[in-house]
């Protein structure tokens, strides 16, 4: 009689199962990796030929090896510091009614107090008006706080000789630095002086009322440190109340 042929048990073999978890755990393990990677082709072939040699799995003979390329990334300019500068000073010129005398823009990436000729030196004259010292006061109290240098420009209208107009330019910004400096108002080591002449016009010089507001003096704020540092308030020590 003959021997009926045994059956196989039903399922899976065991080997299956065993190969089965493997390949699930190495498809867990890869997806993980996937997730937290950048997606850097470059990398990710690396990584793969790492683990395909790890597992005993040999790269063709022919493949060429590839060097990472060196990335070079731009940063944004970042405005904030000197936005927070611009409406810090707007406010307290606001608040000290200097608003009508001095004038607060933002030009070539900086905060600039534009002062008119006229509040400072009278026509043609290189020494300071006596007028025009509390007003430099009340610029020094504003400026001092900052961590920013402060840089004195001196401008003409394009009447007469360009040589004298730059040679006045330059004298009054000196005048300004000088008296900064000798009250002790901000560090000498905080300023610097320049004249322009009639080389930086506001205004085309067609009409007297053009000439005389490219007559002036401008307060550039220059950063002399890290810009991402904070801005401290501006605070008057007799009221001891930030603005």
């Amino acid at each position: 009689m003959a021997k009926k042929a045994k059956k196989p048990p039903a399922g899976a073999p065991m080997w299956m199962v065993t190969f089965s978890d493997m390949v699930t755990l190495l498809l867990t393990f890869f997806v993980l990796l996937l997730s937290m990677a950048n997606m850097d082709q470059i990398k990710f072939n690396q990584a793969a030929d790492s683990l395909a040699g790890a597992f005993g799995v040999l790269g063709s003979a022919d493949k060429t090896e590839v060097t990472s390329p060196k990335v070079v990334s731009f940063t944004p300019v970042n405005d904030d510091f000197t936005s927070q500068v611009y409406r810090r000073l707007k406010t307290k010129l606001r608040e000290l009614k200097l608003n009508k005398k001095v004038k607060l823009v933002k030009d070539r990436g900086a905060v600039v107090l534009r002062i008119d000729e006229s509040i400072l030196f009278a026509s043609g004259q290189r020494t300071l008006n006596p007028d025009a010292e509390p007003v430099l006061r009340r610029v020094a109290e504003l400026v001092r706080p900052l961590p920013l240098k402060l840089k004195v420009e001196g401008h003409t209208d394009n009447r007469g000789n360009e040589l004298a107009n730059w040679d006045l330019s330059v004298s009054r910004a000196v005048s300004v630095l000088r008296y900064l400096a000798a009250n002790q108002l901000i560090p000498l080591n905080r300023l610097a002086a320049t004249g322009y002449g009639s080389q930086k016009p506001l205004f085309p010089n067609n009409s007297e009322q053009e000439r005389a507001l490219n007559r002036r003096v401008e307060f550039v704020l220059e950063s002399q440190g890290d810009p991402d540092q904070d801005l401290p308030y501006l605070i008057d020590a007799r009221e001891q109340t930030p603005f």
